[in-house]
């Protein structure tokens, strides 16, 4: 997209300052490059050839040609810069620009699987979940033959394998050594990693998936030892877990900084009437959560929510952990585009949203949302559909929503006296000294400030 916006080819080498600037604008703590490790050949040719997949990539970039087809960010040729991205050379640029301007620089990480062409595929055969000439003939779409070798393809328990990549066999010693030194090299050259699909790799998970394929079960789990040999080099880098299926806190006590929250996402968009409940059991001091209204993997948010996705901005990035914003949501942009493809189709910004994005970013730049006190605030009269929460101390933010499809009202204790931020949706108020008499709009919020600072 920059290459589109500014005319010659732009890596990371030669990223514009004023890109870096408007990052740095916006208030954003870190910047995640998603893809910058060499692609693979192989996978990609994997990916050309399946009829499917090209014509998913052709229902977003109605132009495509095979030459879109850079192959998936996921599946990992080596752990080197892709040359067409400005090589290393070019990430210590990008990572130096960030840095000057005090944003930290997160990179990809992929332990389960590797591309069917990666190096240790044929020098260390044995570090991989195998199969039989059987296995082939009977589950072509499960296992793929390399070298003379059936290897298995990468998966997950609950869907179909991805024929891009093959399994990694998270049980064998020597691999477990080799992620961990390929790791600590990752780490002199970023601030931390976003660690792909973490949950696959932790014991009891990959003997479900793999069973007596994997061998026996190692007496330590897979992060520990990992995670503390990087933070010996590196102490303050920082992992972030990819992970499903309510392992968040399994892996947070493992060495995560923050996991993803995917069943906080799946209950705010498909179940917003019990997303009050959710909220209402988040700790007071858990800031092991990231959150998200999309990634490259959800649809974008104004399909996924359709007339909430402010809404859903507004709970998602006030609440305390980590929050993701992904690429064009601040623009507003409805096509999610594949991590197979290196081009982007050309779609328009959503000016409405753009406002309200800006208008949001602004008021999160206080310090309350970061690193302030969380808490639920009382309403009078308690309803299901109407929640509030407090960010910092004095003076603090007091956010609320209406989680119905109707206009509602109802008191939220303040505590101290309070006035409306122009990002609120439902500005009609009436004052009290220790609460508000808030009048929302069906799906509607307001963002308050309480204290000695209100204008």
């Amino acid at each position: 997209m920059l290459t589109r916006g500014y005319g010659p080819r732009i890596t990371l080498a030669n990223v514009p300052d004023d890109e870096w600037d408007s990052i740095a604008k916006a208030g954003f703590h870190a910047v995640w490059l998603m893809g910058v490790w060499r692609r693979s050949p192989a996978a990609i040719a994997i990916s050309r050839a399946d009829p499917a997949l090209m014509d998913s990539f052709a229902s977003v970039l109605t132009d495509l040609d095979d030459d879109d087809v850079v192959g998936s960010a996921y599946a990992v040729g080596d752990y080197i810069v892709d040359d067409h991205l400005g090589g290393e050379s070019g990430l210590a640029a990008a990572r130096a620009a960030l840095a000057a301007r005090g944003i930290a620089l997160i990179l990809d990480f992929v332990p389960n699987h590797v591309a069917p062409d990666h190096r240790w595929v044929a020098e260390h055969p044995a570090w991989f979940v195998t199969g039989e000439p059987a296995d082939l003939r009977e589950q072509p779409e499960s296992f793929v033959e390399v070298g003379g070798r059936v290897i298995a393809c990468g998966r997950d328990p609950y869907f179909p394998a991805w024929r891009d990549v093959v399994q990694l066999n998270a049980f064998h010693p020597g691999l477990r050594d080799a992620l961990t030194g390929t790791l600590r090299r990752i780490a002199t050259r970023c601030d931390g990693v976003r660690c792909d699909m973490a949950m696959l790799v932790m014991n009891d998970i990959f003997a479900q998936t793999w069973g007596d394929r994997a061998g026996p079960v190692p007496d330590d789990d897979f992060w520990p030892d990992l995670i503390d040999a990087v933070r010996a080099d590196h102490p303050q880098f920082c992992f972030l877990a990819e992970a499903y299926w309510g392992t968040g806190p399994t892996l947070a006590a493992q060495g995560f900084d923050h996991c993803y929250d995917k069943y906080f996402y799946d209950t705010l968009r498909d179940d917003p009437d019990d997303i009050k409940s959710v909220l209402s059991a988040i700790p007071a001091s858990d800031t092991s959560r990231l959150r998200f209204t999309e990634n490259h993997d959800e649809p974008r948010a104004p399909v996924a929510f359709a007339g909430r996705d402010r809404q859903a901005a507004v709970i998602t990035l006030t609440l305390p952990g980590a929050r993701l914003v992904h690429q064009g949501q601040l623009e507003g942009r409805r096509l999610r585009v594949p991590v197979h493809l290196g081009r982007f189709p050309d779609e328009a910004a959503d000016p409405d949203r753009e406002a309200f994005y800006r208008r949001l970013l602004d008021l999160l730049a206080d310090d309350a949302f970061s690193s302030g006190a969380w808490g639920i605030c009382p309403t009078s009269p308690a309803t299901d559909t109407v929640i509030a929460w407090s960010r910092g101390t004095a003076p603090r933010w007091v956010v609320v929503v209406n989680l119905a499809d109707r206009p509602v009202s109802t008191n939220v204790k303040l505590t101290d006296p309070a006035s409306a931020d122009p990002a609120s949706a439902d500005p009609a108020a009436t004052d009290s000294a220790t609460s508000r008499h808030v009048r929302l709009a069906a799906w509607g919020w307001q963002i308050i400030r309480v204290g000695e600072e209100a204008a």
